[in-house]
């Protein structure tokens, strides 16, 4: 199964697991996998209008995604990354 791997700052609906295992075709198909178990995560990746924050992106298998509807297979591996700030 495709895995989603979450940064620290974007753990909180996921009670601080770091990598989930879901069934998804699509990028997009997987944040919805992680929201049914998690509610609330896929407020955290993605705006009311349904595209990722501005804070974050999205990789799969270590490429930037060109969207949602990226297709995924079996060992693909999704990284959701929340840009860290400091100075």
């Amino acid at each position: 199964m495709p895995k989603v791997n979450i940064s620290p700052p974007l753990r909180g609906p996921t009670q601080g697991e770091a990598s989930i295992e879901v069934a998804g075709g699509s990028v997009g198909a997987c944040i919805d996998a992680v929201e049914e178990r998690h509610p609330g995560f896929k407020s955290h990746v993605l705006g009311s209008d349904g595209a990722p924050h501005g804070f974050l992106k999205i990789f799969l298998n270590g490429e930037p995604i060109a969207g949602l509807e990226d297709e995924v297979s079996e060992n693909d591996e999704i990284e959701v990354l929340a840009a860290v700030g400091g100075g």
